[in-house]
């Protein structure tokens, strides 16, 4: 599709507005560096970024306390939810971040026009969050698998509303087996018990994570039961579609608790971990991949893939592939390879 041509006036506009805001961080960063030469920031400290407003910050100073609202220095850019930052406290309580440190991990997605944006940063796994309703299906969860495997950032597969399942677990229970085989955390959870969320308390404990998933599937819930203190909207799930909304409006780090409650069999000295959630990360698409990145991501691919006869093989008729090889000896399930042709064929569709 050909790219709409803007006007003569709405470049205008544009060049407009550009400069403008441009004018305004020069005059802001002018300011700054007066009142960082006249001594009217404290020294510089180590921070987190807990929440995003365009040029204003929320950080948390790194020994824990009060978050201060800071604004960036004209020279940093891209600052994210869960970026490492160094800042300094001003006397009127505001703070100004000088410097972003080196970051270990970052969560990307493509924005309107394919180009990849970070959405949070300092991620240690991330929570693929479905759920017994709306029903799940395994191609979905395989492009969020997919997606997670091309961060670099491990995910782990979290089944909610388990309360819903029937006894014997049926389809679904055989599906989160054979994802467990693979390699992959699975954790089973609900709200609607006492000591429904210790085990996923226990896969939370002393890590940064991210939870991603179609929406209804009470990823909010969850954090409203696991962050008691905190205000989250939770929208109700449709009785005609069982599909939820979304609720989340701001990207935000929250820090779960230091300590476990007393009765629960967590132990009172388990750190609580900490959380980003983001609608820019609750649902991520695959369209920034190629062919060879969307198998990459089917991690039992791996040890067959640059093995075909051909070295332009597309895994679909050609002899000599190696992936249709290991189906037929039933090294790779069926329905993994399936969902993964109908993944790139998606694609190809675009």
């Amino acid at each position: 599709m050909s790219k709409r041509k803007l006007s003569r006036q709405q470049r205008w506009r544009i060049e407009k507005t550009q400069a403008e805001r441009a004018r305004r961080a020069k005059q802001r960063d002018d300011h700054d560096t007066e009142r960082l030469a006249a001594g009217e920031y404290g020294p510089e400290q180590p921070g987190r970024v807990i929440a995003h407003f365009g040029r204003s910050l929320e950080v948390a100073p790194a020994d824990g306390g009060a978050t201060t609202r800071c604004h960036l220095r004209a020279n940093l850019e891209g600052l994210v939810t869960g970026d490492r930052v160094i800042w300094r406290a001003g006397e009127d309580g505001s703070g100004v971040v000088v410097a972003r440190e080196p970051r270990d991990t970052v969560l990307e997605r493509p924005d309107a026009r394919g180009r990849l944006k970070p959405v949070a940063a300092g991620i240690d796994q991330i929570l693929i969050v479905f759920a017994v309703e709306p029903e799940p299906h395994a191609n979905l969860i395989d492009r969020y698998l997919v997606a997670a495997e091309a961060t670099g950032i491990p995910p782990v597969l979290v089944l909610n509303k388990i309360d819903l399942l029937p006894d014997e677990g049926g389809e679904l229970r055989s599906l989160l087996d054979r994802y467990a085989a693979l390699g992959y955390p699975v954790v089973t959870t609900t709200t609607a018990t006492r000591t429904g969320l210790e085990a996923l308390q226990r896969q939370l404990k002393g890590r940064t994570s991210v939870f991603v998933g179609q929406s209804g599937v009470g990823k909010s819930s969850l954090i409203d039961r696991l962050l008691p203190d905190e205000e989250l909207r939770i929208g109700a799930l449709s009785e005609d579609s069982r599909k939820g909304t979304h609720t989340t409006t701001t990207a935000r780090l929250y820090r779960f608790p230091g300590s476990a409650p007393p009765d629960s069999a967590l132990g009172e000295d388990d750190s609580g971990g900490e959380l980003i959630d983001s609608p820019g990360i609750r649902e991520f698409g695959l369209t920034h991949l190629d062919a060879d990145q969307i198998a990459d991501g089917f991690i039992e691919f791996r040890d067959y893939l640059g093995r075909c006869r051909f070295r332009d093989c597309r895994h679909r008729t050609e002899p000599g592939c190696a992936l249709l090889a290991a189906v037929e000896r039933g090294e790779i399930h069926a329905d993994r390879f399936a969902s993964y042709r109908r993944i790139v064929d998606s694609l190809e569709e675009t």
